[in-house]
């Protein structure tokens, strides 16, 4: 019974997320009620992860504009021929303009990333084509949503970053 109730809360979570008004409205709360979740189960939990069973890490980053460190939850996939890289989806919910953390990424591409409670310094670069492909799929197939969040953003390319360890030492945790 507990687990129809949770497949029945990722699907209807996952449907949400994927309508306009859900995007728009997870768009605008979504990553701070993350954070919070995330805050208060010190890394374990997140309303995206436990409701939508969606991976998530938390990526921090220098602001491209203010220069001050960013912090953001985010949905990622995972490399299947590579278990210490992973890609970000630069969606937005479907939004006709990149979200902040792409322009984050693209003016100071090294990030500290925290993944089930593991800490580790990347490098971000943009997806080649043979990745974009790959990754797309591998989004696609992980949440259905990126096809209709494609089909909004009109003709705004939705950039894949991948990212990759610079060590595989663990960081002191930050906040």
């Amino acid at each position: 019974m507990k687990a129809k109730l949770y497949a029945w809360l990722t699907r209807l979570s996952q449907t949400i997320g994927a309508t306009r008004p859900g995007a728009w409205l997870f768009a605008r709360f979504l990553h701070d009620l993350d954070q919070f979740v995330l805050h208060q189960s010190k890394g374990q939990h997140s309303l995206t992860g436990d409701l939508a069973g969606l991976p998530i890490v938390t990526v921090t980053t220098i602001g491209a504009k203010s220069g001050r460190q960013r912090t953001i939850p985010l949905v990622y996939v995972t490399d299947p021929a590579d278990s210490q890289s992973f890609a970000l989806i630069a969606s937005n919910f479907g939004q006709t303009h990149h979200p902040s953390w792409y322009y984050n990424l693209k003016a100071h591409p090294q990030a500290i990333c925290t993944i089930n409670g593991q800490t580790h310094h990347y490098q971000a670069r943009e997806a080649t084509p043979a990745e974009y492909k790959k990754f797309w799929q591998a989004a696609v197939t992980l949440y259905n949503g990126y096809t209709k969040y494609k089909e909004r953003v009109g003709n705004r390319h939705i950039p894949i970053f991948v990212l990759t360890p610079i060590s595989h030492t663990d960081t002191a945790e930050h906040e």
